[in-house]
């Protein structure tokens, strides 16, 4: 296990435990935050594209629960977590849809089409900030290697208000992964950083 990945565990399994499956529960203040990056990185797809998709770092499956509200055709979802508490409970809220599988084995997932990831690395407790932008390159090179037509992550960014900004969570610059994207992974990135958050979304796509 990489380190420090047993702290992030045993951070979101005690919001797992005190809130439950709500937005809150995956350390998300409510549904509407949480929704609005949904839409940024669903811009990852093609509109009316039949696809099957992985949700890295899905926590209880709120990601699954939304496309399935907006009426998105997708073949088949995959919802992994390295929290065996979040994909518990996804496996017990969703049991009864045959599109959906939830597990926290990676190495068994390929050739999907799409990756998204929503905050996922928002959160780096007292991890070094080189030593979690590198965790986080790395992982960005796993999802490249999944995805069959793109990826999208969405990041807390480096121009929030110094004032507001803490110590435990990241804050990524948007330039740097920008340049690795491009030059490692495909010609066709972009960087959404206009919706109103103190965020952006990574948007990379290997067929236009």
């Amino acid at each position: 296990m990489e380190l420090n990945e047993k702290k992030i565990i045993d951070y979101f399994d005690n919001t797992l435990s005190t809130h439950g499956t709500t937005p809150k529960g995956v350390d998300w203040n409510s549904d509407v935050p949480q929704n609005l990056r949904f839409d940024q990185l669903l811009k990852v797809i093609n509109d009316g594209e039949n696809f099957s998709i992985l949700d890295y770092g899905c926590g209880y499956g709120a990601f699954l629960t939304y496309i399935l509200e907006k009426g998105y055709n997708f073949s088949k979802y995959i919802g992994f977590d390295i929290s065996e508490s979040m994909i518990h409970e996804a496996n017990s809220l969703f049991s009864d849809n045959k599109e959906a599988y939830f597990t926290s084995q990676l190495d068994e997932i390929k050739n999907i089409d799409y990756v998204i990831a929503s905050g996922v690395f928002n959160m780096k407790l007292d991890t070094p900030y080189n030593e979690w932008t590198e965790y986080v390159i790395k992982n960005l090179t796993i999802m490249n290697n999944i995805a069959l037509s793109g990826f999208a992550i969405t990041f807390l960014t480096k121009y929030s208000d110094k004032d507001k900004m803490r110590s435990d969570l990241y804050y990524a610059d948007p330039c740097l992964l920008f340049d690795h994207c491009k030059q490692q992974f495909s010609k066709n990135v972009a960087i959404l950083h206009d919706y109103g958050a103190y965020d952006f979304t990574l948007i990379v796509r290997k067929n236009i």
